[in-house]
């Protein structure tokens, strides 16, 4: 369907392209009007996804793609492919990844918050400890609702590492704070070592630990890895690997 006069020039309006609107009748007949909108419109869109990338703070990772799914004991793969459609986002629903350390919990909730990046929602990716640390750092209580807003706003936070710390209860009610504000209203992907009978421990003598967890489970996807350390065993096989060939590069192996 090609475009109309009227919605060339809601395109000149909407890219800000003033000096065009103002020679409007001299160049609405232009063959190469389409096109200059055209490739305006994609290089906005790139420098768009490129501030909202460095905003997001994802940091690098392993696309899904070269995902080593046969490793882990336990993995409900069908369900994280169906998250990678993101109708969690639009359902303002929560996702949770349960599992031991180096079990892929991080890998797969960078895949997710990528995606969103290139859907165009804003996501911000940051470690529990680096978010309550912020948010306790606060010495007056205007610069805590602005760091309130700044883990509220994003479509998509993502919370990593949550259970490896131990927090006082004041850091429970500031990740509370953080949950209720996003309750219903956007989507909040947390990974755990933790089942949720033991984040007691996490935020011990914290009385909010119920509630954050009845608020968080609420509208929730929660999937449960099991799986050895995956970085022991890379780590392990490249030792492996090392010991061979020094083995083959040894006078003896040579002179057999």
């Amino acid at each position: 369907m090609t475009d109309t006069p009227d919605d060339h020039r809601t395109a000149l309006r909407q890219l800000g392209l003033w000096g065009l609107l103002a020679s409007w009748e001299q160049v609405r007949a232009a063959p190469w009007l389409d096109e200059l909108i055209a490739f305006e419109r994609a290089e906005r869109q790139r420098r768009s996804l490129e501030r909202r990338i460095r905003a997001a703070r994802i940091g690098s990772f392993k696309p899904l793609a070269d995902f080593d799914w046969r490793w882990p004991k336990k993995i409900d793969r069908a369900a994280i492919d169906e998250l990678c459609a993101l109708d969690f986002l639009t359902e303002r629903a929560n996702v949770v990844l349960v599992g031991p350390n180096s079990c892929g919990k991080t890998t797969i909730a960078r895949n997710l918050a990528h995606l969103a990046l290139l859907a165009g929602h804003s996501v911000r990716f940051v470690a529990a400890s680096a978010m309550l640390t912020d948010l306790a750092s606060c010495e007056s209580t205007a610069a805590l609702e602005r760091r309130f807003r700044r883990y509220s706003r994003p479509a998509l936070l993502v919370i990593d590492e949550l259970g490896y710390l131990s927090y006082d209860a004041r850091f429970a009610d500031l990740l509370f704070e953080v949950v209720s504000r996003r309750y219903l209203r956007a989507a909040t992907i947390v990974t755990t070592n933790k089942p949720f009978a033991q984040w007691g421990e996490v935020f011990p003598n914290a009385t909010t630990v119920v509630t954050l967890v009845d608020r968080l489970v609420h509208k929730a996807e929660i999937l449960a890895i099991d799986a050895d350390s995956y970085r022991l065993k890379e780590a392990t096989e490249r030792a492996a690997a090392k010991a061979k060939a020094r083995k083959r590069r040894s006078p003896d192996a040579q002179t057999s």
